[in-house]
């Protein structure tokens, strides 16, 4: 059973890979791919239940492991996706695979038109996000471990976010919940508005924590020093290979499935935070964060659904993160959810009894003052 708990991680990346056959496939087969994930998520989460489980692992490593393993597979997903609408073979890919899977995968490709592309897009935007930001969001909160950082950093790069390795670290996790945090959405606020606003507004304070660190150890804000324009670079790097396989189609295919990953960053910022408030300057608690224990959630995100434990011991990896089936919780596990948000008539209609609840069993009085506050500027 001890080692259940290690293996059950790897669903993740059967999820992952399973995207790649679905890219291949190509036609109705990718379309058919994207439906079977988005529904297989929510239905799992639906009658998978909670997983209450606090295991004590002996052997971290492994996990780690697990973690830096999103690189080649995310790599791998990207690749094939702009393999997709290469008229050549880069590397010999397509042949390497025909051989491996015995089918036509140039035949499959062919066959491709035009909705089939935007299933792809929309394929590979969410395995940007899921792939690609939550490791990269665990493996950059562990500043000390320079493997991790990298490998973090080159995750978000995908998603043209290597801000996001400064901003969320050493600016969400202080302001969460307070009206200085951008990814924080104020109540009465849609999803979409909250993708545009938490985006710039995330991005000029990641510039404004770097320039004000390179400040302090006396190095120039426009340098290779500035970590924000170093991962510009890795990102500009990313779109170049794409281009050089694609040309124009296979480079505006990356940077589209990028931006639907970054949008996916900001859709999640949005139902862990939204409406909660806290006063500026005291401690960050675990009633500052909506929570989900839901089982395949937590499985394929690697804890990232015990987020209240998360802000309130924010260097704890996500191993050592605990359920706290007290705290706030989310309507359900994270995709479905997700897919609420983005209708916001029923998202405000959901919300709002249990913002009420909120505001009644976890706020402080001050918080309470707060929300109201927050409720007139709403309407």
């Amino acid at each position: 059973m001890a080692a259940f708990h290690y293996l059950k991680f790897l669903y993740f990346h059967l999820v992952a890979l399973s995207a790649v056959h679905g890219l291949l496939a190509g036609g109705a087969h990718t379309t058919l791919g994207l439906a079977v994930f988005l529904a297989g998520f929510v239905v799992l989460d639906i009658v998978g239940g909670d997983d209450l489980s606090t295991p004590e692992y002996r052997h971290p490593g492994i996990l780690t492991f697990q973690l830096w393993l999103a690189l080649p597979i995310l790599s791998l997903i990207v690749f094939t996706a702009v393999w997709r609408c290469s008229s050549g073979d880069p590397l010999g890919y397509g042949a390497f695979m025909q051989r491996f899977l015995s089918f036509d995968v140039f035949a499959a490709r062919a066959a491709n038109q035009f909705g089939h592309q935007l299933s792809a897009i929309f394929l590979t935007g969410f395995m940007i996000g899921m792939v690609g930001t939550i490791t990269g969001h665990e493996l950059t909160h562990r500043t000390r471990d320079r493997v991790s950082m990298l490998i973090g950093r080159w995750l978000l790069a995908f998603s043209f976010d290597t801000s996001f390795a400064v901003e969320h670290v050493y600016g969400h996790h202080r302001y969460v919940s307070t009206a200085l945090d951008p990814a924080t959405a104020p109540r009465g606020r849609n999803v979409y508005a909250h993708i545009l606003r938490s985006t710039i507004a995330g991005n000029l304070s990641a510039w404004k924590i770097e320039a004000a660190r390179l400040q302090r150890h006396q190095l120039p804000v426009f340098s290779w020093h500035n970590s924000l324009l170093r991962g510009a670079a890795m990102s500009a790097t990313l779109v170049a290979i794409a281009a050089l396989m694609g040309g124009w189609a296979g480079a505006a295919f990356f940077i589209a499935s990028a931006l639907w990953g970054k949008a996916l960053l900001e859709i999640v910022n949005y139902i862990e935070h939204y409406g909660l408030v806290r006063l500026p300057g005291t401690p960050v608690a675990p009633r500052h964060s909506w929570n989900t224990n839901r089982r395949f959630s937590s499985w394929g995100m690697f804890n990232l659904t015990r987020h209240s434990h998360h802000h309130a011991q924010g260097a704890l990896p996500y191993h050592r993160l605990r359920p706290i089936p007290e705290a706030p919780q989310m309507i359900s596990g994270y995709l479905s959810t997700m897919f609420l948000a983005m209708l916001p008539p029923l998202w405000f209609r959901l919300m709002a009894p249990r913002l009420a609840a909120w505001d009644r069993d976890y706020a402080t009085p001050e918080e309470r003052a707060l929300a109201r506050l927050a409720e007139a500027d709403a309407r």
